[in-house]
C-alpha cells in the first residue's frame, strides 16, 4: 500500500505545479481518475488495473447537489455524469462514457463488497449471518 500513496502523492504533486506553473486552474473531474498497471495480481502471471481514485469531497458533493444515498467512493464519477446529462437535457447517448465509467465503479465496489463478505463468511466456517 505504501507504493499506491507514493503514487497518489505523485499524481497530487505534479497536478499542483502544472497549475500554479500555468497560472490557470487546475482540469475539474474528467482528471481524477488514475490507473496503475500491477503484473500477476491474479497469480498466472496476467496484470490487472488496479484504479487509484482520488474522491470527490464532501463541499464538492453538496456543491453539485449529490443526494445523500449516492454519496459514496464512485461520486466522484458522478458529478461529471449529472453535469453532462443536465447540459445535454438527459440524451441517454451523449453521456455514455461518463455513464459506462461510474456503473464499472458500482460494478467494481460491488465485487469488493461480495469479497469481503465471503472472506467473513469463510473466517466464521462458512455460517450465514442471516
Amino acid at each position: 500500500m505504501a507504493v499506491i500513496e507514493s503514487v497518489k502523492d505523485a499524481v497530487s504533486h505534479a497536478v499542483d505545479s502544472v497549475s500554479s506553473s500555468s497560472g490557470h486552474a487546475a482540469p475539474s473531474a474528467p482528471a481524477r481518475t488514475f490507473s496503475l498497471r500491477r503484473p500477476g495480481l491474479h497469480g498466472e502471471g496476467g496484470t490487472d488495473s488496479v484504479a487509484l481514485r482520488i474522491e470527490a469531497t464532501r463541499e464538492e458533493m453538496s456543491a453539485a447537489r449529490v443526494p445523500l444515498p449516492y454519496r459514496d467512493s464512485c461520486a466522484n464519477l458522478l458529478i461529471p455524469l449529472n453535469k453532462c446529462r443536465y447540459e445535454n437535457y438527459y440524451l441517454p447517448w451523449l453521456c455514455q462514457d461518463e455513464r459506462h465509467g461510474y456503473e464499472k465503479c458500482q460494478y467494481d465496489e460491488f465485487k469488493l463488497r461480495v469479497k469481503k463478505m465471503d472472506e467473513i463468511r469463510a473466517a466464521k466456517g462458512g455460517e450465514r449471518s442471516n
